[in-house]
């Protein structure tokens, strides 16, 4: 921390959005400063030494970055940081934080939420029910269902354990294998992939977006997946060739998806995804409860307590990875 009363603390919101709750608990401690684009940005760092980055589609930290002169910590309140990781940032000194443990456990519920709609057939249920119409369908039974929870880090353990809670058996895909994870029936590693795809009836993508990521599930993912499976993404839109998802929706390679996240955001109002019956939709919002946003200020003052103290901050971002490592 330098050595001043107030630390310079610039919060970056994306273009219209509304300042963040919770900032008179900062500005009693900092000067603070907001910026929404490159162009106020390029106004604000110059003696900035925290940033609070709250659009994280952001791309004007990068263009903005030559003005940073005091920047010690980059505070991002979401999970992803993939938007933040040009290379200058990452090859520099500069530590970068993320939002991980807030929204794991209600993207958790949005999950289990959408594997038991799958199950029961809801989608169905629904449209009947604007149509007046009446007819007994038999359901599939959830319980002894295999989930393939791709991304065993924080949000995905708690996707294996809300899973496994409702009877359902969760296997994990991560960096490494672990042995005797107590929220996995077993968590295998990336090169397990394709092998895991196989087995399983449910596919939750729960990574974030890198570089390895980025286009993993493509035609080939697909392929080596059930024809009963459904896939649920609730990590990033990009993770999914959307192309290719389509493709296999309807060669029936599999059986339905449910998607909260998308290649391009907002979908466009003509994408053939919103007319599949065998699909549910959601508007990037799996995560967000009732007064997460100040929940994302409490857990930033929090960590900015540390800082205040010279300990080290929680939920360090591995630059070269691009995410947060396990606790």
């Amino acid at each position: 921390m330098t050595q001043h009363s107030k630390p310079v603390v610039t919060v970056l919101t994306a273009p219209g959005e509304q300042e963040p709750p919770g900032m008179d608990a900062l500005r009693a401690r900092a000067d603070v400063r907001f910026a929404c684009d490159e162009p106020t940005l390029r106004e604000t760092l110059p003696g900035t030494e925290i940033m609070m980055v709250t659009d994280f589609r952001t791309e004007a930290l990068a263009a903005a970055w030559h003005t940073a002169d005091k920047l010690e910590w980059i505070h991002a309140t979401s999970a992803g940081v993939d938007a933040l990781m040009f290379p200058d940032l990452i090859k520099g000194d500069v530590t970068v934080t993320n939002a991980r443990g807030i929204f794991d456990r209600t993207i958790a519920e949005y999950v289990l939420c959408t594997i038991l709609m799958f199950a029961k057939d809801f989608p169905s249920s629904i449209r009947l029910q604007m149509k007046h119409q009446w007819k007994h369908r038999d359901t599939e039974r959830a319980e002894g269902k295999q989930v393939l929870v791709v991304g065993a880090g924080s949000i995905g353990r708690q996707i294996g354990r809300l899973v496994s809670a409702a009877g359902l058996k969760a296997h994990g895909i991560a960096r490494k294998p672990r042995r005797d994870d107590p929220d996995f029936v077993a968590v295998h590693g990336n090169d397990d992939l394709y092998e895991q795809l196989g087995h399983a009836d449910f596919v939750v993508i729960a990574a974030p977006l890198t570089p390895q990521t980025e286009g993993l599930f493509n035609e080939k993912a697909f392929k080596a997946m059930k024809n009963s499976a459904r896939l649920i993404n609730i990590g990033r839109g990009p993770i999914v060739k959307t192309d290719d998802l389509v493709a296999a929706l309807r060669n029936g390679d599999i059986a339905g998806a449910g998607l909260d996240v998308f290649e391009e955001e907002p979908l466009t109002e003509d994408h053939p995804l919103w007319d599949m019956e065998n699909v549910t939709m959601t508007a990037h919002m799996a995560g967000d409860f009732i007064g997460w946003k100040r929940a994302l200020t409490d857990q930033f003052l929090e960590n900015f307590d540390r800082w205040h103290k010279g300990e080290e901050l929680f939920n360090l971002v591995d630059k070269e990875l691009g995410y947060a490592g396990s606790k």
